[in-house]
């Protein structure tokens, strides 16, 4: 009866050590929690919301990243605007990539907020404010949704894609927001 015992705690103990090494692995290489903290992506993601994610692959333009903060021992989640070889020009609050206009729809909230003649985000192009005129090969250039609360590529410049931590998926919480972001 002793052995039984101590093979059926043994066998349970393989189990416990297996899932844990499962979910460590997942973790490591697949995806992961993370808490956002700040304003910077509202109304797309808010202070506290608690998302997933995903380490596979590489983020496409307008994706929304997670990455190691180039100024500050800290994660920060904004949004892909420029890949590298792209150029960048905001001009009347109208957003230019390659010469190219795109249309924003996630800043129609924040836009609706502002006073009537204003822009949400102001001018700039990539020459003036960091001197190169593309985003560099291995960098990314990155805005907040909350382009007036956003501590992003305008004020610290590219990030390397070797600080992504991965590509925000889905919001598991709060649970009546849970999905992905609209």
């Amino acid at each position: 009866m002793q052995d039984n015992r101590k093979s059926e705690v043994l066998s349970w103990l393989k189990s416990i050590l297996f899932a844990i090494m499962i979910v460590f692995i997942c973790q490591q290489f697949l995806f992961t929690p993370v808490t956002v903290k700040g304003e910077s992506m509202e109304p797309t993601y808010e202070n506290d919301d608690r998302i997933v994610v995903t380490k596979v692959g590489m983020p496409e333009r307008f994706d929304m990243v997670v990455f190691n903060a180039p100024d500050r021992d800290e994660l920060y989640i904004k949004r892909v605007i420029g890949l590298p070889g792209d150029s960048v020009v905001m001009k009347d609050d109208v957003l230019y990539i390659n010469g190219k206009k795109y249309t924003e729809p996630y800043l129609e909230t924040k836009k609706a907020e502002i006073p009537r003649g204003e822009n949400l985000t102001e001018n700039f192009n990539l020459k003036d404010s960091f001197g190169k005129t593309k985003v560099p090969v291995g960098s990314l250039f990155v805005m907040g949704d909350n382009r007036r609360n956003s501590w992003d590529g305008r004020r610290f410049g590219f990030i390397s894609e070797q600080s992504l931590v991965g590509k925000a998926e889905i919001r598991i919480y709060p649970l009546n927001k849970m999905g992905a972001p609209k």
